[in-house]
């Protein structure tokens, strides 16, 4: 009895056993392969039909690329280096990084001015996008566009201080006036900017030196991919909150403004790109007088900006849309006004839907702006095509100097995604 008793008795382990590594078919590459590249028969044939065409298409790149050319005068010179055997000529990068970069027109000894303003942007725009950062970085951010157009375009300095200070002015003025009215608010600033505006059109000429402080460069000289740079910082940073507004517009309870912004949007919408700026480069000019006219980069900007706003109201209009009802209803209960609602509820939920539809239209923007070499601007693109291969030294070089643009314009368009998905992960609140 005593021993069936104690046979009868559960062990219990006072130590657990070791864990054991898993098969390889369950883990590691082998699983990873096996669930991404072979999991079904029709899969496996497209992965190694998708194999063949990279070897095919790496085979005879790769020998290409490291066979490449890197000092020599012309393109003859290459040939003759490479002696018949496959290989780039990258020489003509080396020769004409300035004219890809800066133009053909910008001064040489004024390289620094542009560097300095991209430097600086790069740290204006950190409190921006990062949002964690010290909100006192943003007075840095306030003051870039008045440096950099200084620092680019040159001139006397009084021009961005008087530019400053008008819409210093603007602002207190709003804000002063915004809670008695949001209409007299508004208006009030812009009159006010632009009462300082035209008190510094009489001021600068007495303050400004005999020499400027800085080398003037006219907007003709400006080209290569510091162009393209800025207009697309430039029509970003603008449309944006254009969009925004015609997107509030469209929605409005007012016939008369909501009609306004429906027939802006479907009108740029329904008219191409180019032909904004053909209007910009020859009709906008009829109508000033014939010894006055607007700058044409200011004229391409306001192009490119209202092309890109009529599609980013669009965007926001969906994010709008999208809300459910309760997020309106929310705001009246807590007594805000329609400002203080859009602001504080409303507007950053639709934002936060709207961000892949907005840096979708941001990238495509950027690649965008190389149109303007239809209209005799020298961008990277217009550089190329123009003064580069038109030479004869360079001419038949075409894969290396379009590969090169391809690049640059990769590298900023990727940084742009990869933001965007990073800001769509940190303000990703719905599922915590």
């Amino acid at each position: 009895m005593s021993d069936t008793n104690s046979h009868s008795v559960a062990f219990v382990r006072e130590t657990s056993i070791p864990q054991s590594t898993p098969p390889s078919s369950a883990a590691g590459p082998v699983k990873w392969m096996r669930d991404n590249l072979f999991a079904t028969i029709p899969n496996g044939i497209l992965t190694i039909l998708a194999f063949y065409v990279v070897y095919l298409v790496l085979s005879s790149t790769l020998p290409w690329i490291f066979n490449g050319v890197w000092n020599a005068a012309n393109l003859a010179e290459c040939r003759e280096i490479l002696q018949g055997t496959s290989g780039a000529c990258f020489a003509v990068l080396v020769e004409r990084w300035p004219q890809l970069l800066f133009g053909f027109k910008y001064p040489a000894t004024e390289y620094w001015r542009p560097v300095t303003a991209f430097i600086f942007m790069l740290v204006a725009i950190a409190p921006v996008l990062f949002f964690d950062l010290p909100r006192k970085l943003l007075i840095v951010t306030i003051l870039f566009p008045f440096a950099a157009y200084w620092l680019i375009w040159g001139g006397t300095i009084w021009v961005p201080i008087f530019a400053l200070i008008g819409f210093a002015a603007g602002y207190v003025v709003y804000s002063r006036f915004v809670a008695q009215s949001f209409a007299v608010g508004f208006f009030g600033g812009i009159a006010s900017a632009v009462v300082v505006w035209f008190l510094a059109g009489f001021i600068v000429p007495v303050l400004a030196p005999e020499q400027p402080y800085l080398e003037a460069v006219p907007s003709r000289d400006l080209g290569g991919y510091m162009l393209n740079m800025m207009l697309g910082i430039t029509c970003v940073s603008l449309s944006i909150p254009l969009g925004i507004a015609l997107a509030l517009g469209r929605q409005s309870s007012m016939p008369l403004i909501k009609w306004i912004c429906v027939v802006f949007i479907e009108l740029i919408r329904g008219v191409p790109l180019i032909t904004l700026l053909f209007v910009a480069s020859v009709m906008l000019s009829y109508f000033f007088p014939p010894e006055q006219t607007v700058d044409l980069f200011i004229r391409v900007v306001i192009m490119i900006t209202i092309f890109s706003a009529a599609y980013i109201a669009e965007v926001v209009r969906g994010g709008l849309a999208a809300l459910p009802k309760g997020q309106y209803e929310a705001a009246d209960s807590l007594g805000l006004d329609y400002s203080q609602a859009m602001r504080l509820i409303i507007l950053p939920q639709a934002l936060k839907i709207s961000i892949p539809g907005i840096v979708n239209i941001a990238v495509g923007l950027f690649k965008d702006t190389t149109l303007v070499s239809v209209i005799s601007m020298f961008d990277i693109i217009g550089m190329i095509r123009g003064p580069i291969l038109a030479s004869t030294d360079w001419n038949g070089v075409y894969w290396e100097l379009l590969g090169f643009a391809c690049l640059v314009f990769f590298v900023v368009c990727y940084s742009i995604s990869q933001y965007s998905q990073w800001l769509e992960r940190r303000l990703a609140t719905d599922h915590r």
